[in-house]
């Protein structure tokens, strides 16, 4: 079934665009690794991104990367057909990253965060073995927001996810093209269109994150009092000002008995 074209898509593609413009996200000759899990955010990035690869003014090609966890009842299969069926260039690299997890997993440790690094470990092997320069992933702005919060709130950090990263093995850059567009949006894009959703099987997939669904309460409370609260806070990613901030590697602190500014 091809995609529905509707304003919708319209106003997705675009905001995906910008952030690859604002970014620089793509250039001419990339290959570029999709992440494709089976959830809603990578087959919505991964059908946008092929979109504009139509009419950009630079070559680019997508292949789509999907990782087996090694879950019992995963079914991949379902994305296989998705894939096949829209003509996408498709690999899938089955783990024992279950095995793994439940073998060197520490008490209190978040499952769900050593499963990813594990994950995008093999997305990192399998670019190199597909020749792919990047690496695409699915994070939205509300991803980027709730991040923020829960760095702040549980760490102690001013962090949040950059729309472009180099890889720490220094070979592969990390985009993020989705992160303009809401998951609300995201979320009726997928419905609309009928995309398979695949659940990754884990033991602990019902279990709730308490702290991110926090996250998600408060920002939705605060947006009712204020619709612009998400934009305003994806803004302050990009708007950092660090005078008024207290790390001393950005700047010096005030002298002795000079009062700071007060904002």
């Amino acid at each position: 079934m091809p995609l529905i074209e509707d304003q919708l898509f319209r106003k997705i593609r675009k905001l995906t665009g910008k952030a690859i413009g604002d970014f620089n996200l793509i250039e001419d000759g990339d290959r570029i690794a999709v992440g494709i899990s089976g959830g809603k955010d990578s087959y919505t990035l991964l059908h946008i991104l092929d979109s504009l690869r139509r009419r950009a003014p630079v070559r680019y090609e997508l292949v789509a990367v999907n990782v087996d966890p090694g879950f019992p009842g995963y079914r991949k299969e379902h994305i296989e057909k998705h894939l096949r069926e829209h003509g996408f260039a498709q690999h899938f690299e089955s783990t024992d990253c279950a095995e793994i997890i439940d073998a060197k997993l520490r008490p209190g440790s978040s499952y769900c965060a050593f499963c990813a690094r594990l994950r995008r470990g093999v997305l990192y092997t399998v670019a190199d073995r597909l020749g792919c320069n990047k690496l695409a992933l699915g994070h939205h702005l509300d991803d980027v927001i709730e991040t923020l919060l829960l760095n702040q709130f549980y760490i102690g950090t001013l962090a949040a996810m950059s729309p472009c990263l180099l890889a720490d093995n220094g070979r592969h850059t990390v985009i993020r093209p989705l992160v303009y567009v809401e998951e609300a949006d995201i979320a009726e894009f997928a419905a609309r269109n009928g995309f398979p959703i695949v659940c990754c099987s884990c033991p602990v997939v019902g279990a709730v994150d308490q702290k991110r669904q926090r996250m998600k309460q408060l920002i939705a409370e605060l947006s009712r009092e204020n619709p612009q609260l998400r934009r305003s806070l994806l803004s302050a990613c990009g708007n950092v000002q660090p005078r008024h901030l207290m790390d001393p590697r950005l700047t010096p602190f005030a002298p002795l008995g000079k009062q700071p500014d007060i904002v």
